[in-house]
């Protein structure tokens, strides 16, 4: 069969006279494939050279991977497998037929025997594969370019999508804080209008006066506590006001604090302090985080009562405070979820801030927290800060 119209259609014979081009069709053949046929597959040994003379076929990267990818597709008059006339390197990929197709093909051998005869073949092919060469790498380029363009509005559209999703959580917090701020001052608030209302109602009674006083000192003295939670929830940081202090002095002023409402509770404390050396904390913040769990161990307590153990000792260079309660515990669950923001399994009210807050102010002195609990037994807390004298 006269091949000669097809190879003149074939880059690498463009320059050649139509003798050359007739010498290389007698070294030619034919040969037919059906559609999903494997004309050769990747890694396997190059031995030929294709041009299509009817039909279609595809060239494939990983084609027996699960997500193969599919790099061309050629009809009539394109070639396939050109570097086996040059090199003898394994294929670069697997080549299917599409549909029924009509492949002529030129063994590298016969090739090399063709160029030996004739120079100006050779010179030809040259030609050809510098001309594939410099389109491939255009449309390189252009691929390079568009997929370029396509990251950057990528990137941009997950920019903006990222600033919307920080809208939205900033006003679903806005709104956690709003009804958090609500409900936990009204009840102060009220407590300390009824006290009000009680004083008015008692001036002639100096002593019910001084009990009412000292109620209402409590109740401002928490909601400087929520006031504080929620600054530094705000502010996202904790700032350190440090001094020279003492484990004793710390659990007095708590236990001072606690007395009134752990009795309301029938809640018994006991306090041992096993080390007193003088250290460096921020005081107030460190008796807010100790308040902060003792208040949950309360809460844990109030239905039944129970006993609560604040105990101060040296592990090595660390002053550690112990919280233990016998309280209704926590299951591993809750446990998990303890330093979550605006999280209370307690059902008693709260910022949901309070333990998140303990573990900010620990370590911001550069201590840690360590929590131990369990269901019907109780809960047991510590808050290890590094020792500096």
């Amino acid at each position: 069969m006269d091949w000669f119209e097809y190879l003149r259609r074939a880059h690498f014979f463009k320059a050649l006279t139509d003798e050359e081009i007739r010498l290389v069709a007698t070294a030619c053949a034919e040969e037919e494939r059906e559609a999903g046929d494997v004309i050769f597959v990747e890694g396997s040994s190059a031995d030929r050279f294709y041009i299509v003379i009817e039909g279609r076929v595809e060239v494939w990267k990983n084609y027996y991977d699960p997500k193969p990818d599919l790099l061309a597709i050629h009809d009539a008059g394109h070639f396939f497998g050109e570097m086996a006339l040059i090199d003898e390197l394994p294929r670069s990929a697997t080549v299917v037929a599409k549909d029924h197709a009509r492949l002529l093909y030129l063994y590298r051998d016969d090739f090399r025997r063709l160029i030996r005869e004739r120079s100006s073949i050779a010179l030809s092919v040259m030609t050809g594969i510098s001309s594939m060469v410099r389109a491939s790498n255009e449309s390189y380029v252009e691929d390079l370019r568009k997929r370029n363009a396509e990251l950057e509005q990528a990137n941009e559209d997950l920019r903006r999508a990222h600033i919307e999703r920080l809208r939205d959580e900033r006003l679903s917090t806005l709104g956690k804080f709003s009804s958090l701020i609500l409900h936990d001052i009204r009840n102060p608030l009220s407590i300390l209008k009824g006290q009000l209302q009680l004083m008015e109602l008692r001036l002639g009674e100096p002593k019910k006066i001084e009990g009412h006083i000292k109620a209402s000192l409590a109740e401002l003295g928490r909601l400087e506590r929520l006031a504080s939670e929620f600054l530094d929830y705000s502010r996202g940081e904790i700032r350190l006001d440090m001094a020279v202090t003492r484990a004793s002095e710390l659990l007095a002023r708590l236990r001072e604090g606690l007395r009134d409402r752990l009795t309301k509770s029938r809640i018994k404390i006991t306090v041992k302090v096993e080390d007193d050396e003088p250290v460096l904390l921020d005081a107030d913040r460190v008796l807010r985080a100790l308040h902060n769990v003792s208040d949950n161990a309360r809460k844990a307590m109030a239905s039944k009562g129970g006993v609560l153990s604040l105990r101060a000792y040296k592990d090595g260079e660390w002053i550690v405070f112990e919280l233990a309660d016998t309280g209704e515990g926590m299951a591993a669950e809750v446990l998990s979820r303890v330093f979550e923001p605006f999280y209370s399994a307690s059902g008693q009210g709260g910022t949901g801030l309070g333990m998140l807050i303990v573990k900010n102010i620990v370590e911001a002195h550069g201590g840690m927290v360590r929590l131990g609990s369990k269901p019907g037994v109780g809960t047991r807390v510590l808050l290890a800060f590094p020792r500096r004298a």
